[in-house]
């Protein structure tokens, strides 16, 4: 394992691609993170820490270390931020209740910011940053919205995670690095 002196030593960041699942192995024979990344993240138990779905892509975070997992992915203790495209005409009405929060099956799902980045045709580009991460948050937010124009439930198209707290995604699609030493005490201070 390549481990230079001023990487850490308990974390590492992939950029996952759409099409893979965020799993150890999969009974249907999906493609798995794990076909992205080195034998020994296996064989040596590096968990990715949160989750991204099959359809979604960006930053995920690898460790081997339990207390470094726990702090990333208590809710409330870690902002991430995602870029993503829905389809249908995002107001400033959905704005406010991603931020106040819509009931789900899961709980209560809600954005602790939203920016609208764009528009291309019937689609809306947007930043989000959530500061948990329930199954389907974002997508399930969103969907629990109609489009005003034509009264069908916004779709979120695509979904990026483009940081973890203070670590922001710098690596190609499919690539994977350890974190520096100070990147690393940037994003879990007294974690070890």
């Amino acid at each position: 394992m390549d481990k230079k002196i001023n990487n850490s030593k308990i974390l590492f960041a992939l950029n996952k691609p759409k099409g893979y699942i965020v799993t150890r192995s999969d009974e249907l024979g999906r493609k798995t993170v794990y076909d992205l990344l080195p034998e020994w993240a296996f064989d040596d138990g590096w968990m990715p820490i949160g989750r991204l779905d099959l359809e979604s892509k960006g930053l995920l975070l690898f460790t081997t270390n339990g207390k470094v997992g726990n702090a990333l992915t208590k809710p409330g203790n870690c902002m991430k931020v995602y870029e993503i495209w829905v389809r249908g005409h995002v107001t400033e009405e959905h704005i406010k209740m991603a931020l106040i929060g819509v009931k789900s099956p899961q709980g209560l799902l809600k954005a602790k910011s939203v920016e609208k980045l764009g528009i291309g045709g019937a689609k809306t580009k947007l930043r989000i940053i959530i500061d948990e991460g329930k199954n389907r948050h974002i997508r399930r937010l969103f969907g629990a919205m109609k489009d005003p124009k034509f009264g069908t439930p916004l779709k979120v198209l695509d979904l990026k995670r483009i940081s973890i707290g203070s670590f922001k995604l710098d690596i190609k699609s499919a690539e994977w690095r350890f974190l520096s030493l100070d990147e690393q005490s940037r994003l879990v201070p007294n974690v070890y």
